[in-house]
């Protein structure tokens, strides 16, 4: 084996232009199917980011009695857990009347770690220990009401109101943040001057717990069911967010088959460019095979060196992939001017490609795979003649 490798890097080196050319056509597809496909993963990456970035976090709880505390979800993992705290009612405002969800919320804590805050078109956002309420678009507009307005709450029309001042007006973009929900300070609703609900009612709150970069969401959901009682919902984004799960799962089958595709065509341009260094070479196999080298062994030949091109291209392919893919890691690619109007990149745009396994190594493994069968067909062209034939240059 080792006299058939040494021979096919000797037919390669003699051939060096042939052999460059080829190299060059193998290093381009790998390098940019590993830029590419480090593309997809950061979409995916920016997709889930924006996703549960803007409100509800990579693992939502529902109806957590007040007896169990935040640093009770703050397991190993957690980034911040968000504590809020729901109240149904009504929002009055000169003659008009709205039916929403009023939502407690911790405005520092929400700053420092939501994104919904951020889209603010009027106004601001409620600060800590104000009674001051955020209110969407819509509700804003079918109210009537604008920033530092009076406004008042109730649980049920009749009831006694609080009043909030109207702090600021924000639009998501997202259907459900937008549509009948308002944000106060928790403090209002937990045992502030809601009169009407402080005090008088056990409250249950809902948890946004939002993780580390790389941490495995099934294990931290696994520690929360190991340490709080079974009737405490907890849902992962995936749960939450099917049809994000499933655009992610196409972006890998879609990157999968455009890598399929390309080694396909570069395989197909090895094959072409092998029959004429072979037809070039063509008395140097007749001679093999006067000294009796057999189809089996010129196949082996060739084999090889398909292999060596492959290898010494795939290894500055994948170094120049990774170049590329650094390069971009820190400054990101920006995709607002065509995402701005998508829900999964409400929050960013920027893309940041990222390496993994599947990025890194797939593209290399496909060039290899499907440019190994380009040395079949200038076999069969060695096999089909007799040496004589070859010798004397017959067809």
């Amino acid at each position: 084996m080792l006299f058939w490798i040494k021979t096919a890097a000797l037919f390669l080196v003699r051939s060096s232009r042939t052999s460059i050319i080829l190299t060059l056509m193998v290093i381009s597809a790998v390098s940019c199917l590993i830029f590419l496909s480090s593309l997809a993963m950061g979409v995916n990456d920016a997709m889930i980011r924006n996703s549960v970035g803007l409100f509800s976090g990579h693992i939502s709880g529902y109806n957590i009695p007040d007896n169990i505390q935040k640093t009770d979800l703050a397991v190993k993992g957690v980034a911040n857990v968000l504590q809020r705290v729901e109240v149904i009612g009504f929002l009055h405002f000169k003659d008009q009347i709205d039916q929403i969800v009023l939502v407690g919320v911790e405005p520092d804590q929400e700053r420092k770690t939501s994104a919904f805050w951020k889209k603010t078109i009027k106004g601001r956002f409620i600060k800590k220990g104000s009674i001051e309420i955020f209110i969407s678009e819509p509700v804003a507009k079918r109210l009537g009401a604008k920033c530092n307005d009076l406004i008042s709450f109730s649980l049920e029309p009749g009831f006694k109101e609080s009043q909030f001042l109207v702090a600021g007006i924000y639009k998501t973009g997202i259907s459900q943040l937008d549509t009948g929900i308002a944000f106060c300070d928790i403090e209002t609703i937990k045992h502030g001057t809601m009169e009407n609900y402080a005090g008088k009612h056990k409250y249950f709150w809902n948890g946004a717990v939002f993780l580390n970069d790389g941490v495995d969401m099934d294990m931290v959901l696994q520690k929360f069911q190991n340490k709080i009682p079974d009737h405490v919902n907890f849902q992962t984004w995936k749960q939450l967010m099917p049809d994000l799960e499933q655009l992610i799962s196409l972006n890998y089958f879609s990157m999968s088959i455009v890598i399929v595709i390309v080694f396909i065509i570069v395989s197909l341009g090895i094959t072409s460019a092998f029959s004429i260094f072979i037809l070039k070479s063509i008395r140097e196999y007749g001679i093999m095979k006067v000294m009796g080298v057999t189809s089996i062994q010129t196949v082996s030949l060739l084999c090889w060196e398909v292999f060596l091109i492959n290898i010494a291209a795939s290894i500055f392919g994948v170094i120049f992939g990774i170049i590329i893919v650094s390069v971009f890691q820190k400054t990101g690619i920006d995709l607002t001017a065509w995402t701005s109007h998508n829900q999964y990149f409400i929050v960013s745009g920027v893309i940041f490609p990222r390496l993994t396994a599947y990025s890194l190594l797939l593209p290399p493994l496909s060039a290899l795979v499907f440019s190994l069968p380009a040395a079949i067909w200038p076999a069969i062209m060695i096999s089909r003649k007799n040496a004589a034939e070859i010798l004397r240059g017959d067809g």
